[in-house]
């Protein structure tokens, strides 16, 4: 079984650290990818971050990417809501996605409790900041554990 895990952010969170922190925190981007990784790296998985502000871009990302790996963490930020591009993208791949939000998206605004991808993931995490970060790596190490059985 391959080892590598592909982190996808979307728009804004480039700034985390700086934006909303009651909703977001304090961490920034590039803390959390870090967090991201050492959690992956405990149980001898790869894992590649990647952020961009653009829907073609994370789509390209996607493309490129999953043909090496074993799974997807994904935070598309307001792509989550209405981003039937990236649904596609992410259907095609056919591997195991885990979506988490720093936030509880199903307490914010309307819009915000859609997730157009969440019927492509084996869980959605949200509003545990980074901590659901740590939980989306374990979930998808453990289910990739189980379907190797």
């Amino acid at each position: 079984m391959q080892s590598n895990i592909l982190l996808l952010h979307g728009p804004n969170l480039n700034l985390l650290g700086k934006r909303d922190r009651k909703n977001y925190g304090t961490i920034t981007l590039e803390a959390l990818e870090n967090l991201t990784i050492a959690e992956a790296k405990k149980f001898n998985f790869n894992l590649r971050a990647f952020q961009s502000n653009y829907e073609g871009k994370l789509i390209d990302l996607i493309q490129e990417n999953t043909a090496h790996c074993c799974g997807i963490i994904i935070n598309l930020g307001a792509f989550t809501h209405y981003s039937y591009a990236l649904y596609d993208a992410l259907l095609d791949t056919k591997l195991p996605i885990v979506e988490v939000h720093l936030s509880k998206i199903s307490n914010r605004e309307p819009w915000r409790r859609i997730s157009v991808t969440a019927p492509l993931c084996i869980k959605v995490i949200e509003g545990k900041k980074e901590l659901g970060y740590i939980e989306a790596v374990k979930t998808l190490i453990e289910h990739l554990s189980h379907a190797d059985h």
